[in-house]
């Protein structure tokens, strides 16, 4: 969905970003050694993209991890699904997987490698199988977030300015909430009605971060999906963008993953 450009100059792009986000605390010091899993993979969620993970990015390389952000399509489940599966194909070892809003549909498809030793949904979608993102949220009805997506000609789906500051990123600082929006792209709207054949957190152990404050996914969907899947669970009181507001808390979360998962 990227205008090529975009790609060429990712790099730039993320060290200004860097330069303008506020420096993260970082989470407590644990020792990656004991870490039973060191490769993390981050599945970023629609109208976004692998930066809205930046600075759980440096939190966990700085505590030993070694951390790919899929730069996912956002043209359908399948094509975000491959995408990730070829990110997973690189690593060395056991994964744990983690997704974002839109990216929890497409780890739960793609978790079934594997590779995969644990599944952590940050303020996601995790569907049953036979069931869509939407079949996922439309018994809460519309959020004020998904009120502010349009769709153009040719069903491609972006938020408004509007929705991206005061529903998606209203938790985080202005300049911030802009860098967002400058980033989002656009996401192919048929994607979220696309139904799921794998269910991954059947079988994997599994870790839910539930943003109290979501304005773009219900959270009560959030809470009932842990309760559902019996997933260990932390809700944060953060806007749907739980890994830019509270960017430490959700890096203990994946950091917990890691060092458990096995023995699970």
């Amino acid at each position: 969905m990227f205008h090529e450009n975009f790609y060429s100059g990712l790099s730039v792009f993320v060290s200004l970003a860097f330069a303008i986000l506020p420096a993260a605390p970082l989470m407590a010091q644990k020792q990656s050694s004991k870490a039973s899993v060191t490769n993390i993979v981050l599945v970023h969620g629609a109208f976004a993209d692998g930066t809205s993970w930046s600075k759980v990015i440096t939190l966990l390389e700085a505590n030993g991890y070694h951390v790919t952000a899929v730069q996912n399509p956002l043209t359908s489940l399948a094509d975000d699904v491959a995408a990730t599966k070829r990110i997973i194909a690189l690593q060395d070892g056991p994964v744990i997987l983690v997704g974002h809003s839109w990216g929890g549909a497409v780890i739960t498809q793609a978790g079934d490698d594997p590779k995969v030793a644990g599944l952590v949904y940050v303020a996601a979608y995790a569907p049953e199988v036979g069931q869509s993102a939407n079949d996922a949220s439309g018994p809460y009805g519309l959020t004020e977030g998904q009120k502010q997506i349009r769709v153009d000609s040719e069903k491609f789906a972006s938020m408004t300015s509007e929705g991206i500051l005061n529903d998606f990123a209203q938790g985080l600082r202005m300049a911030e909430r802009k860098l967002v929006f400058a980033v989002q792209g656009q996401s192919y709207g048929p994607m979220f009605g696309e139904k799921l054949t794998i269910a991954a957190w059947k079988t994997k152990p599994s870790w839910v971060v539930i943003s109290a404050d979501d304005r773009m996914l219900p959270p009560a969907m959030e809470e009932a999906q842990a309760k559902k899947i019996g997933a260990t669970a932390v809700t944060l009181q953060t806007c749907h963008l739980a890994m830019l507001q509270e960017p430490a808390r959700v890096a203990e979360v994946i950091d917990d993953a890691a060092k458990s998962s096995l023995s699970k």
